[in-house]
């Protein structure tokens, strides 16, 4: 298993993919979708397990290009005080570049901070989101802009869910599934993996 940054590890990757395998395995309709891609070690494998399976899905992947964004109160832990604005910077070339040396289909890209994304932006059916966050607005965001396109049965996961150094993305995972109480969450690694009912 070949990763392009230690921002993804390999057990978050066969979660991830096994997750993915399980959406399609199970003939749940929809898109795929990406929110935080950074330099695509999540891409890559995302858009090989849709060719493996021979799956006509969409990968839409959805990133500003501009490294982190300024935090909130939501987001402050002692742990993550070295998290500034515009770290993990990375310029669109280079995230299409990977993904052309990857040899795996070219995702839709769309270059945007989540807070600047309309519904026309995304897929109007989804079977699987992967959010990639790192902050409370930036998983709060995309929840709220893809929960009504979620098709029953599939799987949202959220990175950085079990990180005490960015404690934003938990808060934002908490607050919305409180408003859906039926779907299922447990986590694994890092990762917040909830299975939509």
């Amino acid at each position: 298993m070949n990763l392009l940054s230690d921002q993804v590890d390999k057990k978050e990757i066969e979660v991830i993919s096994r997750e993915l395998k399980r959406v399609i395995g199970n003939g749940i309709v929809g898109d795929v979708v990406e929110f935080g891609c950074y330099v695509g070690t999540t891409s890559v494998y995302l858009a090989q397990n849709l060719m493996t399976d021979g799956d006509k899905r969409r990968l839409y992947v959805y990133d500003s290009f501009q490294g982190l964004p300024e935090k909130t109160k939501e987001d402050t832990s002692p742990l993550g005080e070295s998290f500034k604005p515009g770290e993990l910077f990375v310029a669109k070339k280079q995230f299409i570049k990977n993904m052309a040396q990857a040899k795996v289909t070219m995702p839709q890209i769309k270059k945007a901070w989540f807070s600047d994304l309309t519904e026309a932006d995304v897929p109007k059916k989804i079977a699987f989101a992967f959010l990639d966050g790192d902050y409370y607005a930036s998983i709060s965001d995309p929840l709220k802009l893809i929960e009504k396109q979620l098709e029953i049965g599939a799987t949202l996961i959220v990175d950085d869910y079990a990180n005490s150094a960015l404690p934003g993305a938990a808060k934002a995972v908490d607050e919305w599934l409180r408003l859906h109480p039926t779907y299922l969450k447990k986590v694994e690694q890092s990762l917040a993996v909830i299975h939509i009912r």
